[in-house]
């Protein structure tokens, strides 16, 4: 049966101690990919390292760069090492890859987030490996995207993956840091990814990549809504996107999918398109759109925050604060408390907590 992968490979993975791109990883993971997709799966790549990659070549030494300007130079230097790179590892298996670069216009515009997916399905027909990375060189949002995790569950979204591998420098998500608790042992599965296993999760600790446990558990929980297995695995191990994959105990975390993934514009509500305001409504108006299925209306709405506009994303809260739901306003912020009296119809609005 043909299962469609994404597969994402951080930065401390690609590279070397001295930030170089390691070739042998890259060859390996390569090898892996032209053997499952010999065997009728598809696959699509996301990786990272560009930054990294072109700072070693600029850097002469110095401390890496903060500045979001310098960062998209490097990026600039970097993208083509990493892709050569990539070109040089897939040879091996008489495999041509094309460099598929996005940035949040193309998940923030429905028009260019299908134009991204009709891209991705056309290399797949050619028999071209899709290699996708973030456009650092000309948006400096992008960087903050915590080292492609979240770029990578929305492609995953995009090309309506069965599962996405994120392959990283860890074994899985541990019961502790390791650095702090030696006793601390690899959680095989994860069922849901709620405040307990999120608080598991620390920074990123390596100094160059901008991710850590804490993105990939996001990546996780994005997947999980749009209906995608996720395993996040070791990169340095032998076939280790088929080892992922395998089911043997030991090797990674596997996150479940929720029984009833999201349609595709669903999920590109919820996670596709950055939030332009948040609406916090009153105990009514959270019955009425968690229970009972309704739009949510002007008179259910206590407070509003943000500049937003008619077609806008905005986070819906409840009386607590807590993140109940995300949807596509029908009226301009200034609008709310005395335009039209639906604010979110129910079938722009995404329930984003468990029941």
């Amino acid at each position: 049966m043909t299962r469609r992968i994404v597969v994402k490979v951080g930065t401390t993975s690609v590279t070397n101690a001295g930030g170089g791109v390691d070739q042998g990883v890259l060859d390996a993971l390569a090898l892996d990919v032209a053997e499952r997709r010999r065997l009728g799966d598809r696959v699509v790549l996301v990786t990272s390292g560009a930054i990294t990659a072109g700072w070693a070549e600029v850097g002469g030494g110095r401390p890496r760069p903060q500045e979001p300007r310098l960062l998209q130079a490097v990026s600039a230097v970097g993208q083509p090492r990493l892709m050569d790179a990539w070109r040089s590892a897939f040879a091996l298996s008489d495999l041509a890859v094309g460099q598929v670069l996005l940035s949040p216009l193309d998940f923030s515009d429905r028009a260019q987030y299908l134009h991204a997916r009709s891209t991705l399905e056309a290399l797949e027909e050619l028999n071209v490996v899709a290699v996708v990375n973030e456009n650092d060189a000309v948006a400096d949002e992008e960087i903050r995207f915590g080292d492609n995790d979240r770029l990578a569950a929305l492609v995953a979204n995009v090309v309506k993956a069965d599962y996405l591998v994120v392959l990283t420098d860890t074994a899985g998500l541990l019961t502790a840091d390791p650095r702090r608790d030696p006793q601390a042992t690899l959680i095989e599965e994860v069922s849901d990814v709620d405040e307990d296993i999120r608080v598991l999760a620390g920074s990123s600790s390596s100094g160059v990549g901008s991710g850590g446990m804490a993105s990939k558990l996001a990546a996780a929980r994005m997947a999980s809504w749009s209906g995608v297995t996720t395993v996040i695995a070791p990169a340095r191990e032998p076939s280790p996107l088929s080892r992922a994959l395998s089911g043997e105990p030991g090797v990674g975390t596997l996150f479940h999918p929720r029984p009833t993934g999201l349609s595709a514009r669903r999920a590109w509500i919820a996670f596709a398109v950055a939030s332009r305001g948040r609406l916090r409504i009153n105990q009514g108006a959270l019955q009425a759109i968690e229970h009972h299925g309704r739009s949510l209306l002007r008179v259910g709405v206590e407070a509003v925050e943000g500049e937003f506009r008619v077609g806008d994303p905005v986070e819906v809260r409840g009386p607590d604060d807590a993140l109940v739901a995300k949807g596509l306003v029908r009226v301009d912020a200034d609008q709310v408390f005395a335009g039209d009296d639906v604010v979110i119809h129910r079938d722009d609005l995404v329930l984003l907590r468990a029941r």
